[in-house]
């Protein structure tokens, strides 16, 4: 089998931004009690009218355009979403359609705030096995749709996005072996809850005390498993959920030398998304060099998890 890498990244992100004082006019919080306990700012809201499919086209295109590759290239496009009202045709399908991709293979994937590494292993899995040449795989989310604004607890949290990689063959190993899971026992921690049209809930004492214990050990078993130490990382890039998980998270590994992504402060959590989109930003901005290895870790709902080293394009 062929060795894989993340060819080419690119994010994108509504024009409206909603800080901490905008909320605080809505619910009964203030700028002082969401950065102490998320280390939020600020957070992106899509416009009426703009679309999880309208995120994931924007996100994708530069990707693809980034990569050098034509639409017809790629034979396989994941969509990563929890957000979306469209069941059927999938977002995938719609992505492609707007981007010009004619006969690949498209899929949605449900995995909440894990979902663009989980997609990310599988697009590998799918190039290593020949199935497709190239893959798309794109984390899109408008999480405001998702948003009770009477619950101060929640909707400070959540801000809308999409984040995409171009997984292509490799002349060597760029992205690690996986290392996924679900704590099923847990399921009801992260969730959305009630009929459509639900409402994201969480029980937050119950992730972050799940968070701040569990990843870390996860974190560094994907590390082994791609034959480095959390020391020999470069750069660190989980699920944008809340800064103190972040922090708590990257003390434990102990990666030194490590750009640690902290877009939760300007982007807020969103979910499948927030991992393409931080890793984006990091490259855009040149604070990942091109050749250096970078832990992807997604978790979220389910509660489920995600893991891989990549090497940064």
């Amino acid at each position: 089998m062929p060795d894989t890498a993340i060819a080419a990244l690119g994010h994108y992100q509504p024009e409206r931004v909603l800080t901490n004082d905008d909320l605080a006019a809505l619910v009964d919080t203030s700028d002082a009690w969401i950065r102490q306990r998320t280390g939020i700012a600020t957070r992106r809201i899509a416009a009426e009218g703009e679309s999880v499919t309208d995120m994931a086209a924007a996100a994708g295109g530069k990707a693809l355009a980034a990569a050098g590759l034509r639409p017809d290239e790629i034979g396989l496009l994941v969509v990563a979403t929890s957000s979306a009202q469209d069941r059927c045709p999938s977002i995938a399908a719609q992505t492609a359609a707007r981007l010009g991709v004619p006969a690949a293979a498209t899929f949605d994937l449900n995995n909440a705030c894990a979902g663009f590494t989980t997609a990310l292993a599988v697009a590998d899995h799918s190039v290593r096995a020949g199935a497709a040449g190239h893959a798309l795989v794109i984390g899109a989310e408008k999480m405001s749709d998702l948003t009770d604004w009477t619950d101060r607890s929640t909707c400070v949290l959540l801000g809308d996005g999409a984040g995409a990689a171009v997984v292509s063959p490799s002349d060597r190993a760029g992205i690690g072996p996986v290392v996924w899971g679900t704590d099923p026992g847990r399921a009801d921690a992260v969730r959305l809850a009630g009929a459509w049209h639900p409402r994201f809930a969480q029980e937050g004492q119950t992730v972050f005390r799940w968070a701040t214990t569990a990843l870390a050990p996860l974190a560094e078993e994907a590390c082994r498993r791609a034959g480095l130490a959390p020391a020999d990382l470069g750069g660190i890039v989980t699920h944008q959920a809340n800064l103190r998980i972040i922090e708590a998270v990257v003390a434990r590994l102990g990666a030194e030398r490590a750009v640690i992504a902290r877009d939760v402060v300007e982007s807020g959590n969103t979910s499948a998304a927030s991992v393409p989109l931080a890793y984006s930003k990091l490259v855009e901005r040149g604070d990942l060099p091109s050749g250096e290895p970078v832990l992807l870790l997604g978790f979220g709902g389910g509660l489920s998890w995600a893991a891989q080293v990549t090497t940064c394009p």
